[in-house]
């Protein structure tokens, strides 16, 4: 126990590493120091964890007059807190709720640098910031838009106020005057719960002019962050630590950079399969572009090496892999280096694919099985591989997986390839709606008639009679593609685009758009057609 400065005990609990850096977990209304678990489960191994029941709850007294639960005595609970840590030098903080709200008061006293090395605030705001923006929202009714902001604010204020001592902490402060706010010299981490239904995140959006060193994560979930997501919590609290300790930022923390310039795709890393030619190096080229930083993988190692060296001639950071995406072992080993060595991709383009041509009864069956293990099966394991690790991030990402206008067009000599795609698209389909919960968002890219080297690479299955016919089919369509005049770049175009505006599927040329039209409004066309499809 510690004593506040009116008198009331606090109960503290400490564990961890004793010689590590110290970091305080404040909670906010109605809970405890319990709720803290999950966190401290990921932070105790390196860190002395320091945690307390704040006034009115746990095994802290419970003060009975409405002055004791004004914001300032939070601030002296923690001063007291802290204070009371024998530990030299400057503590870490992590607040929830109205517990964070308490240390945002603490933060504008004098010497508060001294004892806090940084705060990460979960979903609490200090009361200057909830008075400033109603302020300033609901005194301007000639602008509409920002007015029903700022009553839809007050809405949610009004149903966040809980019963008892919570009750008696919106008495007790709500009420009062508008305090001058005094700037915080402390760097803070702003982690903000987009599904908040008690606060918008627009109350977070001003705070760069009273908080100069300010980093900001939008997580998609609701309030309860410390149980729904204390992996993100922990690491966010540890990549901050770290840097504000000597280390290289973290890809994550750099993004989160307020104020930081970067291009559209910065700070974020890239895994791009089949990237060895065609649409996957026109892709990986297309984000490096846009700033990413890039991981390609193809079974073809001298594909991958020209690749990087197009990559690395931009100034891209490029990291290259042999990898077959029909091994679902060999994709699980990869996507498990590339995070342990680049962390978790923030996109994921499962591309690498083949093309074969043939009537399904002149095809042999491992050839079948072969076309759908690469196109379909690819697709399968990198999202299983990439998706579960994007979940357990908890931080969102995004997923592009390559289909064709196949998917959606039969064509009689082209039974295995159209099979593959189509079941790229329909589990594409089911996947995004799975993944939406975590906030991955997930595109089918449908290519039309493109010019690549899959017309070289693409096996045909013909009739013993016809099989010298290979040749001059693949010759016609080359030809043909070489007319159309419509290359990979424009696809790779399209998928960075789709990632931008989370678009769940993108059809790429006139002709996809076209018979995407036409297979959803007349399926009975695409059939009459496919009878007569005969390339070969």
């Amino acid at each position: 126990m510690v004593q506040s400065s009116d008198g009331v005990q606090i109960a503290v609990f400490e564990e961890g590493d004793r010689g590590g850096p110290t970091v305080v977990l404040v909670h906010g209304h109605s809970d405890t120091h319990l709720v803290w678990d999950p966190v401290v489960a990921e932070l105790a191994g390196t860190y002395r964890v320091v945690r307390y029941d704040t006034r009115g709850s746990g095994d802290s007294t419970v003060p009975k007059h409405l002055s004791s639960y004004r914001v300032e005595r939070f601030g002296d609970d923690f001063a007291a807190v802290v204070d009371g840590l024998s530990a030299d030098g400057a503590v870490h903080v992590l607040a929830h709720g109205w517990g964070s709200t308490g240390v945002w008061e603490y933060l504008t006293r004098a010497g508060a640098a001294a004892r806090v090395a940084s705060f990460t605030s979960v979903s609490g705001p200090g009361l200057h910031h909830v008075r400033d923006y109603l302020g300033d929202a609901l005194s301007r009714p000639q602008r509409p838009r920002r007015f029903a902001q700022g009553l839809g604010q007050l809405a949610r204020l009004a149903a966040a106020a809980p019963r008892s001592v919570p009750l008696k902490v919106c008495r007790a402060n709500l009420s009062r005057g508008h305090d001058t706010f005094t700037p915080v010299d402390v760097p803070v981490q702003l982690i903000v719960g987009t599904q908040d239904a008690y606060l918008t995140p627009r109350l977070f959006d001003e705070m760069t002019g009273s908080v100069p060193r300010l980093w900001r994560r939008d997580i998609r979930a609701g309030h309860r962050l410390p149980t729904t997501h204390p992996q993100v919590l922990a690491r966010a609290v540890r990549q901050l630590a770290d840097h504000l300790g000597g280390a290289p930022a973290a890809r994550e923390l750099l993004r989160a950079h307020v104020g930081r310039e970067r291009r559209t795709f910065g700070d974020t890393l890239v895994s791009v399969t089949g990237a060895g030619s065609g649409i996957g190096r026109e892709t990986a080229l297309a984000f490096a572009r846009e700033g990413a930083e890039i991981v390609v993988s193809d079974i073809d190692a001298a594909g991958l090496d020209e690749t990087v060296r197009r990559l690395e001639a931009g100034g891209a950071p490029a990291h290259r892999y042999v990898v077959d995406v029909s091994d679902a072992g060999a994709v699980e080993a990869f996507a498990e280096q590339v995070c342990a060595r680049h962390g978790v991709p923030d996109v994921v383009v499962n591309n690498a694919g083949v093309g074969h041509a043939g009537f399904f009864l002149d095809t042999p069956a491992e050839e079948f099985d072969r076309v759908l293990d690469i196109n379909f099966g690819g697709v399968v394991n990198g999202c299983r591989s990439f998706g579960k690790r994007l979940v357990e991030r908890g931080t969102g990402g995004h997923i592009v997986n390559v289909a064709s206008m196949a998917s959606y067009t039969p064509v009689n000599v082209m039974n295995a390839y159209c099979t593959s795609k189509a079941a790229v698209f329909m589990f594409s389909d089911c996947l995004r709606a799975e993944l939406d919960a975590a906030g991955i968002g997930l595109t089918t890219i449908c290519p039309g008639v493109i010019g690549t080297n899959i017309v070289d690479t693409t096996r045909f299955s013909l009739p013993e009679a016809r099989s010298s016919d290979a040749e001059t089919v693949r010759g016609r369509a080359k030809k043909g593609f070489a007319v159309r005049r419509y290359g990979p770049e424009k696809v790779a175009k399209a998928i960075v685009a789709a990632v931008k505006s989370n678009k769940p599927v993108r059809p790429v040329t006139p002709e996809a758009y076209a018979v995407y039209g036409v297979s959803h409004a007349l399926p009975q066309v695409m059939r009459s057609t496919a009878r007569g499809g005969n390339i070969l």
